[in-house]
């Protein structure tokens, strides 16, 4: 009797309802904190997106490299000569626009909105491994970088084989098991799939990086018990094995063999050996976009603090990571980071700053690490509003100072690739029209824009082609080649580029 009158408490009646009076009840399911909803890195990926949109896309044309790959499936131009290095990724990445249209603008679109998807689609790999928001961090970390905007709308490799690593990796992770998650079983062949597939991208976007990479979780398979599964070493293996298909058997098609072509890839690049890369890269952080020979001076040495900064970062986020619970994964994309990046900071002799960015989106995970151990830290409660401070100052002025390289970026290319239609325009007003030839420096993409062909040896085109009109594009006070020193020569006063060349002989007749 004395319990039923004594006092009863909310929760001990809530209890003793019986399931059908009152309310409703509410249906139990698992829902994400606010903190870890997917739309933080929707939000990141369109951010990308929209700024290249904005800053890039409008402005630039085709770079040498550019036309190399675009040209391969294009409806403007012949395809130009591929390198033995190259591979065929990048053609068929821009080939639905290519295909169609010769509008650089249109392909500059479309690859900002691809860009922006594979941001999306490899942070989301990491799923589960990190909450929401440290991958949103991660996302800005490295969409906010010159590089990674400048080279968003081209069709260029770096950003693609960036955005596959980064996702083969946390698939990797996902289908392997970590600290964080035992390992996936239930989605462990789809996760298998994609991490076998996002390796195969990056090897056909470019093998020599996926190679790094996809040996760096080779050895992660057989150093870390966890990981010493059959069915994760077959994923890589396969995956790699996939995408490399096709440039092997190019190598026999059109190299003379694998040996072939790896020697002629070694010899262009000026042969793989011990260098400094690493000062070579220091240099070029702010620009040149490409620094070979590498005999600049450091541009703007103040503002490249940050990628001294940045293999500290990376041991404190693995630290911290330790801390946390969640070593492998961050010392794992750290380890994949330092070996896609290892041949460009030590095995080459020059530098460009494209050539980092796999390594810059694998490495923003232990940087976030850091980063957040400073913001979520609880023993430090105290310090915990510096701390947010702090990252938020850092990443606001970072992110400042990469909008300013950005911009003296843009502004130098534009008007030297701006010019290339400019020069197709006189040549055109000359005479030169497809069936053509165009030979000199910068031929290819000159040859591009102009509807012709490129070629490097203009005597036997002379002798091959009939009815084809030859032009030879030399910068002003450069002596013609003895085959054209008779033909007549025509200066291209609206050429303001020193870069460029200026002056044009064209044969009077084909052959």
């Amino acid at each position: 009797m004395g319990r039923l009158t004594g006092v009863i408490s909310p929760a001990e009646a809530r209890a003793a309802r019986p399931p059908g009076s009152g309310r409703r009840p509410r249906l139990t399911r698992s829902v994400h904190p606010p903190s870890d909803s997917a739309w933080w890195l929707v939000g990141v990926a369109a951010a990308f997106t929209l700024a290249q949109l904005a800053i890039v896309a409008p402005r630039l044309g085709l770079s040498w490299d550019e036309v190399v790959y675009v040209s391969q499936a294009s409806v403007h131009a012949p395809a130009a000569n591929f390198d033995p290095a190259r591979a065929r990724g990048v053609s068929l990445l821009a080939a639905p626009v290519t295909m169609l249209t010769a509008s650089v603008l249109a392909l500059r679109i479309f690859l900002s909105l691809l860009s922006g998807a594979g941001l999306l689609l490899a942070l989301l790999a990491w799923r589960g491994l990190r909450p929401a928001w440290m991958l949103a961090l991660a996302g800005i970390c490295y969409a906010s970088l010159w590089t990674a905007l400048y080279y968003g709308p081209q069709a260029m490799p770096d950003e693609w084989v960036a955005f596959s690593a980064f996702a083969a990796v946390g698939l990797f992770l996902r289908a392997g098991g970590t600290d964080q998650i035992p390992g996936v079983s239930h989605r462990s062949r789809s996760t298998l799939v994609g991490l076998a597939g996002c390796l195969a991208i990056a090897t056909l976007i470019r093998p020599g990086d996926a190679l790094y990479v996809a040996g760096a979780l080779g050895v992660a398979v057989l150093v870390v018990r966890r990981w010493r599964q059959p069915a994760l070493l077959a994923a890589v293996v396969l995956g790699f094995a996939a995408g490399a298909a096709e440039w092997v058997i190019e190598a026999y098609v059109r190299y003379g063999g694998l040996a072939a072509r790896l020697h002629a890839a070694a010899a262009e690049q000026g042969g793989f050996g011990l260098y400094a890369g690493w000062w070579a890269e220091l240099r070029a952080v702010n620009g040149p976009t490409l620094c070979r020979p590498c005999t600049v001076g450091l541009r703007d040495p103040v503002i490249s603090l940050w990628l001294l900064a940045l293999p500290v970062l990376v041991v404190a986020g693995v630290l911290a990571a330790r801390q946390a619970g969640r070593l492998q994964s961050s010392l794992l994309a750290a380890c994949c980071a330092l070996a896609v990046a290892f041949q460009y900071l030590f095995f080459i002799n020059y530098a460009a700053p494209r050539f980092l960015l796999p390594a810059y989106l694998l490495v923003a995970i232990p940087v976030v690490d850091a980063l957040a151990f400073l913001v979520t830290d609880a023993t430090r409660a105290r310090a915990r509003p510096g701390g947010v401070v702090l990252v938020g100052v850092v990443l606001l002025i970072q992110m400042l100072v990469q909008q300013v390289v950005l911009a003296h970026q843009v502004t130098e290319k534009q008007s030297f690739f701006g010019a290339f239609p400019q020069v197709a325009a006189d040549l055109h007003r000359l005479g030169v029209r497809p069936p053509c030839l165009v030979r000199g420096p910068q031929e290819i993409p000159v040859a591009f824009y102009t509807g012709c062909a490129s070629t490097p040896s203009v005597p036997a085109a002379l002798r091959r082609h009939t009815g084809v009109r030859i032009a030879v594009v030399v910068q002003s006070g450069q002596a013609a080649p003895s085959y054209a020193r008779d033909w007549p020569r025509h200066h291209l006063s609206g050429i303001r580029s020193p870069l460029l060349p200026v002056t044009v002989y064209v044969a009077p007749r084909a052959g």
